[in-house]
């Protein structure tokens, strides 16, 4: 049965049995309808992404929660994901899960991890059982959590919906990225959770068109540099992302950014005093 539903922000809407979302009222260009906040269980509950430092966004999860809440996941710490843990954790005394975050000045670094998921590591979470997936790429410390028993992944910003997520340098890794896509592909799921926007069915043809994207994107960088010879990332950012609105370029330089950087070390192109070209194979 396909799962759709309505983002209305501080409304509590159940997805799937054990599984319910509230999404924080911080719509905008870079978070779509507002950050997903998911709980996860009844009587115990963890809470997924608490999202914003917001006030009434920390109240809409402990009136929805219902039962106690005992674990607090990150599955990063971008400000629009994590800043809510500690007020929360304060709160309820919960357990708080997650990767420290990088030291790139994107990050929140109020976030301190009481648990550091391993790669692969069945997190026992009363009721439900979560597989952390680590999945470097959009930034280094993104954890995917897959819900075995409804076959649900949740991706925070690795997977959206509508849009593929912007890979910020020099934390982001574009070939990370693409790796991460192809160890998600290996696990057992139906659905996915995103960090931003509704629940996506068919979940693994979800990522094959997402590293598709990718790849098509990669391959207009190539046919940029042929075209122009040399080019600094602001002249070339139109010609690669001219299928994309130009208020959204300053993000698309970033990840055009990592895809060139991707290039260079595939000893495909290289940057001289702020110059890309390709490199002869």
């Amino acid at each position: 049965m396909e799962v759709r539903t309505q983002l209305v922000p501080g409304k509590c809407t159940p997805l799937v049995q054990g599984v319910r979302r509230i999404v924080a009222g911080n719509a905008g260009l870079m978070t779509g309808p507002g950050t997903n906040t998911y709980l996860i269980g009844y009587r115990e509950v963890a809470v997924l992404d608490p999202g914003p430092d917001d006030a009434r966004h920390l109240e809409a999860i402990l009136a929805a929660a219902g039962g106690v809440i005992r674990w607090i996941i990150a599955t990063h710490t971008h400000p629009d994901h994590s800043p809510l843990v500690g007020e929360l954790a304060k709160r309820t005394g919960a357990r708080v899960i997650g990767l420290p975050p990088p030291n790139d000045g994107r990050q929140d670094a109020t976030f301190v991890p009481q648990h550091l998921p391993r790669d692969g590591e069945r997190l026992s979470l009363g009721e439900s059982q979560l597989i952390a997936i680590h999945t470097p790429g959009h930034a280094s410390n993104c954890v995917c959590y897959l819900l075995e028993q409804q076959r649900l992944l949740f991706t925070g910003d690795h997977v959206l919906e509508g849009v593929s997520p912007v890979i910020l340098p020099p934390d982001g890794d574009m070939s990370a990225y693409l790796s991460s896509l192809d160890k998600l592909q290996s696990h057992d799921f139906e659905r996915i959770a995103p960090g931003h926007g509704d629940v996506m069915e068919h979940g693994k043809d979800v990522l094959s068109a997402l590293r598709a994207h990718r790849l098509a994107r990669e391959a207009k960088v190539l046919a940029g540099l042929r075209r122009l010879g040399a080019a600094g990332i602001e002249e070339l950012t139109p010609v690669v992302y001219d299928d994309v609105a130009v208020e959204r370029h300053r993000w698309a330089r970033l990840t055009l950014e990592a895809h060139l950087i991707k290039l260079a070390r595939e000893g495909r192109a290289g940057e001289r005093d702020g110059l890309w070209r390709l490199r002869s194979p």
